[in-house]
């Protein structure tokens, strides 16, 4: 695994380094298909946040953890990546013995979007899933939708969590 560490507005000493590096290596005894850890470090007045982004087979899992003190966000963050991973690989099990049985999702409109101004862009690549691996996906990234190609008809589609906590699927009509 390769982990990468980086300092905003503070400089990552070898000793960060290291503590960073050993506690998030230790995820590599839950999943060995890991391929990148991608750790950032940052500080805001008296708040040091620190966030990690693992890639495992295409799948992204983020947490974040924001204390008083460095060395307890990095535990913090360890802390929540070790629930996200036990909760990723026990989906992995259910979506095994589930597979082959068709889930029947709702389709919904979205509502227009508020007028405003595009203050971040992301770029990022889309691997071809099914929506149920996509609801996977978006629950480790902890988001309220997530953009994936159909595995089936090839198509852009976005998945978004309702306000019922069941799931919307949005498909294009040709």
């Amino acid at each position: 695994m390769n982990i990468i560490v980086t300092g905003r507005h503070i400089e990552v000493t070898p000793a960060l380094k290291s503590y960073a590096e050993k506690k998030i290596a230790r995820f590599d005894r839950y999943l060995s298909n890991i391929s990148e850890a991608v750790v950032t470090i940052s500080v805001e007045k008296y708040r040091h946040k620190v966030e990690v982004l693992l890639k495992v087979n295409g799948v992204l899992i983020q947490a974040e953890g924001i204390t008083g003190d460095v060395y307890s966000s990095i535990d913090e963050v360890a802390e929540k990546l070790e629930r996200q991973i036990k909760k990723y690989k026990e989906k992995l099990v259910a979506h095994r013995k589930s597979e082959g049985k068709a889930v029947p999702m709702s389709e919904e409109a979205l509502l227009p979007a508020e007028v405003g101004r595009i203050i971040k862009n992301k770029r990022f690549e889309l691997k071809p899933m099914s929506p149920d691996e996509a609801a996977m996906q978006m629950e480790l990234l902890d988001k309220d939708f997530f953009v994936f190609t159909n595995d089936n008809s090839g198509e852009i589609n976005v998945i978004y969590r309702r306000r019922d906590n069941n799931f919307g699927l949005i498909e294009p009509v040709k």
